[in-house]
């Protein structure tokens, strides 16, 4: 990942990340958190890349996609059961 930034009004900043060999120009208030979450995108779009050898660009971030929502609905189920863990031992 590569990135550039400048700093803009109102406290959000204007990086520029690089994902799957795309730049896109993208504004935040919190680049770290950014710069890991462009990570992990760029670093699932290339496992599925290599897993379906396919060479489309919009097939792969779908299938990235629902894998980023697979993960992401694994942990928040997680969560959700072990809070229910929490009110049941109170």
């Amino acid at each position: 990942m590569s990135e550039r930034s400048n700093t803009n009004d109102g406290g959000y900043e204007r990086v520029e990340v690089e994902i799957f060999g795309e730049i896109y120009r993208l504004r935040t208030d919190d680049r770290e958190g950014l710069k890991k979450i462009v990570k992990m995108v760029d670093s699932t779009m290339k496992t599925v890349a290599q897993n379906t050898k396919s060479f489309a660009g919009s097939r792969i971030a779908v299938l990235a996609a629902l894998k980023l929502a697979e993960d992401y609905y694994q942990l928040k189920k997680d969560y959700d059961e072990l809070l229910e863990l929490l009110d049941e031992n109170k």
